[in-house]
């Protein structure tokens, strides 16, 4: 019976979002609807042999992403791509087409591809992320059709920091959580596309509620650097300085968990387990805190003075920046 009901609140949410007349029929309905989400892909990349990421995230990876104009560009979450040399891309009727790498930004976790041959979709319009609110009623769309389609809520909109230097000021939280979230669409009651799927979190609410669910990066931070990853692959500009850690917040202390081999901070001689205290003799309490200062002190190439606990120690570490393009292999080496 539960299942019976929550299907039928799906299927009824994912019809009223179409706006169509009551007296419509099924078919029309069910024809307009795998329209809407045909623009939802499947998407399978093949990373460089040689790239760094490909211990941690695979060297195949696969997931959903988005057709977001007539020419075929495709809008994904970048770990899902990030280091790849090739790509190809399953649409909802069962065609396989290639596409290219065009583009990753770390800042926003955002990853472009081309399809290199026409994808005979429908692409998702752009809505503003800026205007959904907590408790709105919003679908997640995974590929596979409406099938792989859910309604879910908003249940926050917050800053987010991520272990691996990523902050977001304002990240979408959904529930109840749904399996197929990378590169998932996250769609307002217009049908209009406002997030990417990035993660599922078991605090949804981030107020210590334990309520599982999903993160969203907010499409409205795509337009500002668009361009910029068409043409050149990356951002404008020198990037913020990365460090090359993984920091997590253990009993109100930042601990360093893993450092990157050959990056910044393993060439300064952190390692894990060392705790980070500040910058620049500035107390940090919080990882969002810590990337605030960190971003502070300049753009990427700037030394960050780092106050660790080092061996029982309380030390000072200066730590020279790069840009975390520059450290990843992001063309093809073979």
């Amino acid at each position: 019976m539960r299942i019976q009901c929550w299907r039928g609140l799906r299927n009824g949410f994912l019809v009223a979002l179409l706006a169509l007349p009551i007296a419509s029929a099924a078919r029309a309905q069910s024809t307009a609807l795998a329209g809407l989400l045909s623009g939802v892909v499947h998407m399978k990349t093949f990373i460089n042999p040689d790239g760094r990421t490909a211990q941690t995230l695979g060297r195949e990876r696969e997931g959903s992403a988005i057709v977001i104009d007539s020419n075929g560009l495709i809008l994904t979450i970048g770990y899902l791509m990030v280091e790849a040399h090739a790509a190809e891309v399953l649409t909802n009727d069962g065609r396989d087409v290639p596409a290219n790498i065009v583009g990753y930004d770390h800042q926003t976790g955002f990853g472009l591809l081309q399809a290199i041959a026409p994808l005979k979709v429908q692409p998702l319009s752009f809505g503003k992320s800026a205007a959904i609110k907590e408790r709105d009623a919003v679908v997640v769309a995974g590929f596979g059709g409406p099938d792989n389609a859910a309604p879910a809520v908003v249940v926050a909109k917050r800053e987010f920091a991520g272990s691996w230097e990523y902050l977001l000021d304002e990240a979408i939280f959904t529930a109840p959580p749904q399996a197929a979230w990378s590169g998932a669409a996250l769609l307002n009651h217009e049908g209009k596309l406002v997030g990417v799927g990035s993660l599922i979190v078991g605090d949804a609410t981030g107020k210590g509620e334990r309520m599982p669910g999903n993160m969203f990066v907010p499409t409205d931070l795509l337009p500002p650097i668009l361009a910029d990853l068409i043409v050149n692959g990356r951002t404008a500009g020198a990037g913020r300085p990365w460090l090359g850690v993984t920091t997590d917040e253990m009993r109100g202390h930042l601990m360093i968990s893993a450092v990157t081999h050959d990056g910044p901070a393993d060439r300064a001689g952190l390692k894990r387990g060392d705790m980070i205290l500040g910058v620049n003799g500035e107390p940090v309490n919080h990882l969002p805190d810590f990337y605030r200062k960190l971003y502070a002190r300049g753009d990427a190439g700037t030394v960050i003075p780092l106050d660790v606990l080092k061996d029982n120690e309380k030390q000072r570490v200066d730590v020279k920046s790069i840009n975390r393009l520059d450290h990843l292999r992001l063309k093809s080496s073979f």
